[in-house]
């Protein structure tokens, strides 16, 4: 049993093909580094490591091996009030389920119910939806991080309507005129019909216009006509063309706002908010939830219909949906990303190579904590003269009301911290 109210996690390594294989991936990289008995291999797709108490995918205490639920249950008073509110009593869980993941491949295009259209769901179809919880997310880049999500403004929908007569078709003439006629006035509903009527067409019409679609591309790169390929997204169509050959899914990329985050910017994927994550690396935090409604770009279950009535269909741009996170007033190397949910919070500590020691607060609510780059003597009050070392990839649960001190080890180097907590 441990006794500290700080300890190092061993966390689980998720294998998905999607993932970025070996040492490319930043997800075997940070488990490498937090355990030099990780043998990377350069065949295996590293998806995603694993922060937490879900069961699929549960936290284990370095030191002692014990599940770090089984941990919680014996000393509930380490969630801190509101994390116990959040969760069942006795059951051990945290609200929130922290990741990193390594993207090659893209994720399916999904978005998650709200608290009440879940527990609908659930009630109806255990199977595929099996539980009756929210899933709000938050992805927070890592390296580069591409991603298509919430729906463009319809001026350019409108203009691929226009100039990419294979998606006029599959949308259907009228529901095309209704989307250009209504491009410029306020209201969603020719948006939704046009979506709807793209995402419920026919495979064998999908299939045969895609496949003039993507010929008409590769024409035009072969003669190098770099307008007529980028005028329809060209690069990325093929891209998901050969990843998913004759799949709906390739033709949403004219609906979705196609974002490219730069390292440390965030997205808040609200409640019905579309998205599919196409290539980087990136943190995730969530609410404990398998919720996922697919309809494309995916070989798992696929509800369209829920999917297509449950979307917001709000347009808009990509500078409007980065999620800004806000500086501590009191302390100018903490970023926080504090989504409308009560579910969890992520904390970005960047500690620069000037400074020898940093303070991670304590906070009402338990956490966890993970080092992206740098080295460190951690320490605490419970941890008595006991020292943590860590390092990339080192994962740490502070309790609720427990504050560590991280003393830099490597000169000249900074350190990069995020911790999820609620």
């Amino acid at each position: 049993m441990c006794a500290a109210k700080v300890f190092a996690l061993k966390c689980g390594v998720q294998e998905y093909d999607w993932g970025k294989h070996g040492a490319a991936s930043e997800v075997a990289r940070l488990a490498h580094g937090a355990d030099e008995d990780f043998k990377i291999d350069a065949s295996t797709p590293y998806a995603e490591l694993w922060m937490g108490t879900h069961p699929k995918g549960p936290s284990t205490i370095c030191a002692t091996s014990e599940l770090l639920s089984d941990w919680i249950k014996t000393h509930p008073e380490t969630l801190g009030h509101k994390a116990k509110e959040l969760t069942s009593d006795g059951v051990g869980q945290l609200p929130f389920l922290f990741k990193v993941l390594s993207v090659n491949k893209s994720l399916s295009i999904q978005a998650h119910p709200n608290k009440r259209e879940a527990e609908r769901l659930h009630k109806e179809n255990p199977k595929e939806y099996p539980d009756g919880n929210h899933k709000p997310e938050m992805a927070i880049a890592l390296t580069p991080f591409e991603a298509l999500c919430g729906f463009r403004p319809k001026t350019e929908i409108a203009e691929f309507l226009k100039s990419v007569p294979e998606l006029r078709l599959v949308v259907g003439e009228g529901n095309a005129e209704d989307l250009l006629e209504e491009k410029s006035k306020s209201g969603s509903s020719s948006l939704k019909k046009s979506f709807t009527a793209l995402m419920t067409s026919d495979d064998k019409t999908i299939k045969e216009q895609l496949s003039h679609l993507v010929a008409r591309v590769q024409e035009a790169k072969t003669s190098g006509d770099s307008e007529a390929v980028v005028s329809c997204q060209g690069d990325l169509l093929l891209r998901l063309y050969d990843q998913f050959p004759g799949d709906v899914g390739c033709f949403a990329i004219y609906f979705f706002n196609l974002i490219t985050l730069k390292a440390g910017e965030a997205l808040f994927l609200e409640a019905n908010l579309p998205h599919a994550y196409l290539y980087g690396d990136c943190l995730e935090c969530m609410a404990c939830s398998d919720n996922v409604v697919r309809a494309g770009l995916t070989p798992k279950f696929k509800d369209v219909p829920t999917l297509c009535s449950l979307l917001n269909y709000d347009s808009k741009t990509p500078s409007d949906l980065l999620f800004k996170g806000s500086r501590m007033s009191d302390d100018p190397l903490v970023t926080i990303f504090d989504p409308p949910v009560p579910d969890f919070t992520v904390h970005q500590i960047q500690i620069p190579s000037t400074v020898d020691e940093q303070i991670i607060r304590p906070l009402d609510g338990a956490s966890i904590l993970i080092v992206i780059e740098g080295n460190a003597e951690a320490t605490s009050q419970s941890l008595g003269n006991d020292v943590l070392e860590v390092k990339d990839g080192s994962v740490l649960y502070i309790s609720a009301h427990e504050a560590v001190t991280l003393k830099l080890k490597s000169p000249n180097k900074e350190m990069l911290v995020y911790r999820a907590t609620c």
